[in-house]
């Protein structure tokens, strides 16, 4: 075999008879790492497979710069899957999604000429990024954002 940053115990493992390669996933750099972490692990605990058959299956899954980057890793420096998963998440760290905070809903505000409607659809699509967010503080960034003062005053009279 050539040079891989799998340390023999890994190599020496055979995959099992029926075990579905993740082929349908793709990680290029450019998404939110955890995320495919995620699905990665998800996917493999499906599968009931162990640390080894982890190990092996997650270069499947990386294209472009991601590819690039698990095989410039040192020769044998992956002896567990957590190993991947620390480095993975180093070398990606930047693509990881930042929390979104309620604030973060007062600049969503009305454009001119943008129909209420457009404008409270919008909003919402953001409202959904937010954990823990309550009505009340989603009501007064929504009502906040509002150009026509005259319907803000109704909303909130």
């Amino acid at each position: 075999m050539g040079v891989t940053p799998f340390h023999h115990s890994i190599l020496e493992v055979q995959l099992p008879k029926h075990f579905d390669k993740p082929t349908d996933m793709r990680y290029d750099g450019t998404q939110d790492p955890q995320e495919h972490l995620t699905s990665f692990e998800a996917r493999m605990n499906l599968e009931g497979v162990g640390d080894e058959v982890r190990c092996r299956a997650f270069p499947i899954t990386l294209a472009g710069p991601a590819i690039r980057w698990f095989n410039e890793l040192p020769q044998g420096s992956v002896t567990f899957f957590t190993d991947i998963t620390r480095a993975f998440l180093a070398q990606f760290t930047t693509r990881i999604a930042k929390a979104k905070h309620p604030i973060n809903l007062l600049g969503i505000t009305q454009r001119t000429g943008e129909q209420t409607r457009k404008y409270q659809d919008r909003f919402n699509d953001e409202c959904l990024e937010i954990d823990g967010l309550t009505n009340s503080v989603a009501s007064l960034c929504l009502t906040n954002g509002l150009l026509n003062k005259d319907f803000r005053k109704y909303l909130t009279g």
